[in-house]
């Protein structure tokens, strides 16, 4: 029992165990709350990642390459302006015209903001060559390596912040055998010594 204050009743004294009880309760709860505000974050940087991590096999992970001959379906008016706006509309191409010229009085060639189209007249036959935006891939990225604007670098640290109190709350959040002086702490070496095993088997920045 605590001591009387005054003549009155004494206080009762909170048990030790109690204690860390109410404070592994608030970390987790702090810790919870913090996960849940990382997802959506955490889904755009893990997902660029790893696109940019294949970016040999995917090329630009935010765009996709197009390659196509369909059919002429649309007027071609003796005007390249409106010959490109027409074609535009019936390709259904974004982006600004850069040039436009034809090669011959039977084809015209269009170029557009990452698409270029063939237009032959004789064959009746359209070829388009260029790029299609990732719709998903394109924003990941953009926001992934974005540094024009201070305000996102900002969210962007803010992030990385919690993300390093997740790792750090994580491995208080347990006692026991469970957590850091067992089995947690075993993973906590396995986390380390990946990647600096990985480091001194390639060499590092000096020898890859």
């Amino acid at each position: 029992m605590g001591e009387a204050i005054d003549g009155g009743p004494a206080s009762p004294a909170v048990p030790a165990k109690r204690r860390r009880f109410k404070w592994r309760r608030l970390l987790r709860a702090v810790h919870r709350d913090a996960g849940y505000l990382c997802v959506g974050f955490t889904f755009i940087y893990a997902i660029s990642g790893i696109a940019v991590n294949h970016i040999a096999d995917l090329g630009d992970t935010s765009f996709t390459q197009i390659e196509e001959t369909v059919p002429l379906t649309f007027e071609v008016p003796a005007d390249d302006t409106a010959a490109a706006a027409i074609a535009a509309e019936a390709l259904d191409i974004d982006g600004e015209l850069t040039d436009a010229y034809r090669a011959s009085d039977n084809q015209l060639i269009l170029t557009f903001e990452r698409m270029s189209v063939d237009i032959d007249t004789t064959a009746k036959q359209v070829h388009i060559n260029g790029q299609e935006p990732r719709f998903f891939l394109r924003i990941a990225n953009w926001l992934h390596v974005h540094r024009q604007t201070t305000a996102w670098t900002y969210i962007a640290d803010a992030y990385a912040i919690m993300l390093l109190y997740l790792a750090m709350s994580g491995m208080f959040m347990i006692a026991g055998r469970k957590g850091l002086l067992g089995r947690g702490g075993l993973l906590v070496a396995a986390g380390v010594a990946i990647p600096i095993a990985f480091v001194v088997a390639s060499g590092g920045p000096t020898g890859g």
